[in-house]
């Protein structure tokens, strides 16, 4: 079989296509055909080392994928041929609260999905909805677990409040679709006017060039009537913080999704914006995507009200390099996808 290695950091042309016999799986494992993948925005800085968690040179890489059980270990007992799985992105974290001993991920510390098949600990699995094709089901490990989490815990949003997301990138094209599920008015920013309709046709309530109109937390304010927004998906890290406080409501949520230039501009950032945070009493959460139960939770969510993912482009198996140049651009409405299907 022929998986993808991450054999040189700094370039997709140091993701290599190798060879390799077709795994066994052991007593707990399952063996998986993968059919479709899909790159993050976290996969373009494990490429070139700027993710925290370091990444292990010559790991399979991407977490996010899914395919057909095509064998099992004589002790597994969650699986069985012919199921349609996807593999979860911390492989340990089961429920509960994250720490550092169930910290691996797929695709950076432990071999991913981008190979024609994987063996993966049951344990890892989770089963897919079964309204979703293969490529649809390779959008949710990340980027769909990661906006559910920054909408449903441990303070869910509710029907009637307002959820502000930012840009057109997997994450915040999730957190329309669900906030809109869950009864919740949207206001979406994005950089494209081009954009606008698709962003409105998927549910959100309001939609502003943050390009055209740069103080747009003013016009958030005067579209919640002076109040703001209650929940804030910050996918755009220090470019978008302040305003995001300023367009906060007293007592909202920030879920801080991407820590880009965050944390190496904490001092700035504290200094800036600390009294703000206080004085409006802002609860800021840092999201890192999920865990099993609470991706099969999300899945039941999607079969239930019958969601569908957006993909923006697919590529073949083949076009891999080209694949991941497109996502580091950052262009794309929803999720870039890899079909082996």
């Amino acid at each position: 079989m022929k998986p993808y290695i991450l054999e040189k950091f700094g370039s997709a042309d140091g993701i290599i296509l190798t060879e390799s016999p077709v795994p066994n799986p052991g007593p707990n494992q399952v063996l998986v055909k993968i059919k479709a993948v899909s790159i993050a925005r976290r996969d373009i800085y494990i490429l070139n080392q700027v993710y925290p968690l370091p990444p292990r040179q010559g790991i399979i890489p991407l977490s996010e994928g899914v395919g057909e059980v095509v064998t099992t270990g004589a002790s597994v007992v969650r699986f069985k041929t012919g199921d349609r799985v996807a593999g979860n992105y911390f492989a340990n974290w089961r429920d509960g609260q994250i720490d550092m001993d169930i910290a691996d991920q797929l695709g950076c510390t432990l071999d991913g999905m981008l190979a024609e098949y994987v063996v993966l600990n049951e344990e890892w699995l989770v089963k897919i909805p079964a309204n979703l094709t293969w490529e649809e089901a390779a959008t949710l490990p990340c980027a769909a677990l990661t906006a559910w989490s920054a909408l449903t815990g441990p303070r869910p949003v509710l029907a009637g409040d307002t959820v502000l997301t930012i840009g057109s990138g997997g994450v915040a094209v999730f957190a329309v679709q669900f906030a809109k599920m869950i009864g919740a008015r949207v206001i979406a920013l994005t950089s494209k006017n081009s954009k606008f309709n698709a962003l409105r046709a998927l549910g959100a309530d309001e939609v502003i060039n943050y390009i055209d109109d740069p103080d747009w937390h003013t016009r958030v304010k005067e579209l919640t009537g002076g109040r703001g927004v209650s929940r804030v998906i910050e996918t755009g890290g220090i470019d978008t913080f302040e305003q995001s406080v300023k367009a906060a409501a007293f007592g909202a949520e920030i879920t801080l999704v991407s820590s880009a230039g965050v944390v190496n501009n904490s001092q700035v950032m504290l200094k800036s914006m600390l009294g703000t945070v206080f004085v409006k009493l802002i609860n800021i959460r840092p999201v890192f995507v999920g865990s099993r139960r609470s991706f099969e939770a999300m899945n039941r969510a999607i079969e239930a009200w019958n969601i569908k993912p957006v993909i923006d482009k697919i590529y073949t198996f083949k076009q891999v390099k080209e694949a991941y140049k497109y996502v580091a651009a950052g262009t794309q409405l929803g999720k870039v996808i890899i079909t082996l299907n």
